[in-house]
């Protein structure tokens, strides 16, 4: 994964899900409002202490576990 400064893993906060630093807003919950249509803009006004950059780190956060996942074929059955 590539260094992102604003997303943090702690195991104290909230079960160890990757979390925009300094809050405990999941990089899921903001990947998942982007998927239901919200706009930046819209994220920006519902949670005024995040930022653009903050949303485009969840963004890249996720491009980087995917890139990393690995789908291994299952061979036939006998």
């Amino acid at each position: 994964m590539t260094g992102n400064d604003r997303i943090t893993v702690d195991p104290d906060v909230l079960v160890g899900k990757p979390v925009i630093k300094g809050t405990r807003i999941a990089v899921e919950f903001v990947i998942e409002l982007m998927a239901r249509g919200w706009t930046t803009e819209q994220i920006l006004t519902e949670y005024d202490h995040l930022t653009t950059e903050d949303i485009r780190a969840c963004l890249m956060y996720a491009s980087d576990v995917l890139k990393s996942e690995r789908v291994y074929p299952t061979p036939p059955a006998a």
